[in-house]
């Protein structure tokens, strides 16, 4: 699994940091940034969790 941001969507409202911290982590700097492209299948739920609620659809997972 591969999770992947389209940043020119992306509004790094941090809905995605909520919902998946361990994956995805909005910086000082305001720029949401995805601290683990590949996560494993124990964190599935939660990435797809953070897709589903992405206010602006900026987040997708594709299958390795």
């Amino acid at each position: 699994m591969r999770g992947v941001v389209d940043m020119d969507v992306c509004e790094s409202n941090a809905i995605c940091m909520g919902l998946a911290p361990e994956v995805f982590e909005l910086g000082d700097d305001d720029v949401l940034r995805v601290l683990d492209e590949h996560p494993g299948e124990e964190l599935r739920a939660k990435v797809e969790a953070a897709v589903r609620g992405c206010p602006k659809q900026a987040i997708s997972v594709q299958d390795d």
